[in-house]
């Protein structure tokens, strides 16, 4: 039987951001946003209160979700903090599924960049993004859960354990991107989750199978608090 989150209030972040180069151009990477939407939908179903800040994907909203749907990562940024903000009703967990850009242009051009004749190369100056996760477990409102992803292409559990420490969160799930079968864009996948005490691994599986997985994790997490 699923693990109720009746009352919870839960804030997630799905989906790539897309970081405009010109009226044309953009950054962005492959994710499908099919692991948050799931997590998402999943935890309407258990009786959560789920708001869903979404990058750009084409995916129908879930059942009892309130979507906010963004473009770049400065603007997934000021709708989680926005969120975060809302004293009223505190967030319990967040849950950051989306993959941010970690860099985005100084500058978009306001038109297309042109072809110059002569011209073999061209060169971007990129900035770094805010970093929504570290901001989101350092914040004065910090939910009393926050659960961070990490994709890699190797030293899954060590790069994913760094992040934990680093950002200060309390669980992460790393998974391995860039191999058959699982991944951004596949509708299966396989989770490990690392937190303080040890590493758990979730699949192979379909990423809805996974969502349930990891809110039972998150439900026994809010629980545990909730007893302490």
């Amino acid at each position: 039987m699923s693990a109720s989150l009746a009352g919870v209030r839960l804030l997630v972040s799905a989906g790539p951001t897309y970081e405009d180069i010109d009226p044309v151009r953009f950054l962005g990477n492959r994710s499908s946003g099919k692991m948050g939407f799931a997590i998402a939908a999943g935890a309407a179903e258990r009786g959560a209160e789920v708001v869903l800040v979404a990058g750009p994907v084409h995916m129908a909203t879930p059942a009892g979700v309130t979507r906010i749907d963004v473009r770049s990562a400065a603007q997934m940024h000021d709708a989680v903090m926005a969120r975060l903000g809302m004293v009223d009703a505190p967030c319990d967990a967040y849950i950051g599924a989306a993959a941010v850009a970690d860099f985005t242009p100084r500058a978009a051009s306001a038109n297309k960049l042109k072809k110059q004749p002569g011209q073999d190369t061209l060169v971007l100056e990129l900035v770094k993004t805010r970093d929504i996760l570290a901001d989101v477990a350092a914040h004065a409102s910090r939910p009393r859960l926050v659960v961070g992803f990490a994709a890699e292409t190797d030293n899954v559990a060590g790069y994913a354990r760094g992040k934990l420490e680093r950002k200060g969160v309390d669980l992460i799930c790393a998974n391995r991107v860039g191999v058959p079968g699982g991944g951004f864009e596949s509708d299966d996948n396989a989770l490990l989750v690392i937190d303080q005490d040890g590493e758990r691994a979730l699949g192979p599986a379909s990423k809805t199978m996974l969502a349930g997985e990891l809110l039972d994790i998150v439900a026994g997490c809010l629980s545990m608090q909730g007893a302490g």
